[in-house]
């Protein structure tokens, strides 16, 4: 593994996740869970420099970064719909929206409806579902637009109550797969510098927790964007926060040593939109991602 002295003192950001890597690797409790064995540890922490329109794309892997984002756009869409994930080649929730799995959680939805997970949460929570096909329009919370407003008004900025919360325990038995990022507040400074904060109750380190880094750097610069706003830090809490077994070999050869972090991205916008739907995948430029190779892990369902 990469010497304890550079993980410890190294300032580049991304050596907080090689850190909690070699943390959990080293002294993680083994715990036979829902789908397989893990490492854990409970409660972790670390906080990611937005300023200057950094975007932290851990470069220690190849991260699909464009899969993250086709998916986050379709969390702001509010659709539920995996099928609309397929057809722009992104396949992260295939095995969560079978049919085998959906019947297996007892649920009658037909193939690829996840029911109401995030999308639907964030613009429309609580409103009662049907199915992927329903138009919602107009009815539960739409928390994205709260948020919004509150961010472009000069007094309700710097309130403490921007929240965006997925997880309903109302509606946790009807979704495919029961949210893992589940609570996010964002903050703004007298510098009208915004900052987020992600809590996430479980954490697949391995495949999901550098998705979840750049999905809501994503957010937080696009919001920041969009109001009028300079993003500022990405800071990020994760409860149970766990290797899986079959990831071990390959997160050790991440944190071995031969795989020196490089400078993250930046990220531009080509427009700025009158509102948040009009946002696509080519509005978003990302620039000077440099990266080691990919390392495969096997996604769990």
């Amino acid at each position: 593994m990469a010497s304890e002295s550079i993980l410890m003192t190294n300032p580049h950001d991304e050596y907080q996740y090689l850190r909690l890597i070699q943390s959990i690797l080293t002294t993680g409790e083994e715990v036979d869970g829902r789908n397989g064995t893990t490492l854990i540890q409970f409660g972790t922490q670390m906080r990611y420099n937005l300023e200057d329109n950094t975007l932290p794309l851990l470069t220690t892997k190849q991260l699909a970064w464009k899969t993250c984002l086709k998916e986050l756009l379709w969390f702001i869409s509010g659709n539920t719909d995996n099928k609309v994930l397929k057809a722009k080649k992104v396949h992260i929730w295939d095995a969560n929206g079978s049919k085998s799995f959906l019947e297996m959680r007892g649920l009658s939805y037909e193939e690829d409806d996840l029911g109401p997970v995030y999308g639907h949460q964030w613009r429309h929570y609580n409103a009662p579902y049907v199915d992927c096909h329903t138009d919602y329009s107009n009815t539960g919370v739409d928390q994205l637009s709260n948020i919004i407003s509150m961010l472009k008004d000069p007094v309700e900025r710097y309130s403490r109550r921007i929240i965006l919360n997925a997880w309903n325990p109302c509606q946790i038995e009807e979704m495919a797969l029961p949210p893992c990022h589940v609570f996010v507040q964002f903050n703004v400074n007298k510098q009208d510098e915004l900052s987020c904060i992600l809590y996430q109750r479980s954490g697949d380190v391995g495949l999901g927790v550098p998705f979840n880094i750049a999905s809501y750097s994503f957010l937080t610069h696009l919001l920041a964007h969009h109001c009028g706003l300079k993003a500022k830090e990405f800071i990020h809490f994760i409860g149970n926060t766990h290797i899986y077994a079959n990831h071990v070999h390959a997160l050790q050869t991440q944190v071995d040593g031969t795989r020196e972090p490089r400078p993250f991205p930046s990220l531009r916008f080509k427009r700025k939109c009158d509102s948040i739907d009009d946002y696509v995948f080519d509005d978003f430029i990302v620039e000077g991602y440099q990266h080691h190779g990919k390392i495969a892990m096997e996604m769990s369902a």
